[in-house]
């Protein structure tokens, strides 16, 4: 369980901060900037969230969770260690992943092919979810870099992975039936 009782603690005045097993890293480290940039996603998922309702806000209330799991296994490095650990650490597990893509089959499965790119827009909802794709792939890339140094669950790179795909055809369903997708049309303004 986590209590905060205090918010500051002034411990990352100097510029670093503690991973989940103690250690200290500078908070430029590829780790933190990985971690911070899937709370970044959690945000944005958050104000797609003020927008959506019913089975979507649901799902969007999952992937938050989700979020700060993956938060919870990156910020945690060193999983040959986890053995070792007085507690089980948190990862991310297949079985996330397996519920987003199961959740994509489910919300494609009601739109038309593609015949054409879709530029974010649309409805305020199918806008939220195009950002939260982009900040997601940019989690993502991040996490794959982080992994070609340290190590990283796969699974946590496969959650992301599908994570923007799953925004993608949300965006989609958003706007099916409202304001439509917006399509982009190659050289409209040569």
């Amino acid at each position: 369980m986590v209590v905060l009782s205090k918010i500051y603690t002034r411990t990352g005045d100097a510029g670093e901060t503690a991973l989940g097993n103690g250690a200290r890293v500078a908070k430029h480290s590829l780790r933190v900037t990985a971690y911070g940039t899937v709370d970044e996603t959690n945000a944005t998922v958050g104000l797609a969230r003020l927008h959506a309702e019913g089975e979507m806000d649901e799902r969007l209330a999952a992937i938050q969770n989700d979020l700060f799991d993956l938060g919870a296994d990156l910020c945690r490095p060193e999983m040959e260690k986890d053995a070792e650990a007085d507690y089980t650490p948190l990862r991310v597990s297949q079985g996330q992943v397996d519920r987003l893509e199961a959740e994509i089959d489910s919300m494609n499965s009601n739109l038309e092919p593609l015949r054409s790119f879709v530029l974010p827009g649309g409805s305020a909802l199918a806008a939220h979810l195009h950002l939260c794709r982009t900040v997601s792939r940019r989690a993502e890339r991040m996490t794959v870099d982080l992994a070609t140094m340290e190590g990283v669950n796969p699974a946590a790179i496969s959650y992301l992975n599908r994570l923007s795909d799953w925004f993608f055809v949300a965006s989609r369903l958003a706007n099916h039936g409202a304001a439509g997708d917006v399509l982009w049309v190659p050289g409209a303004n040569r």
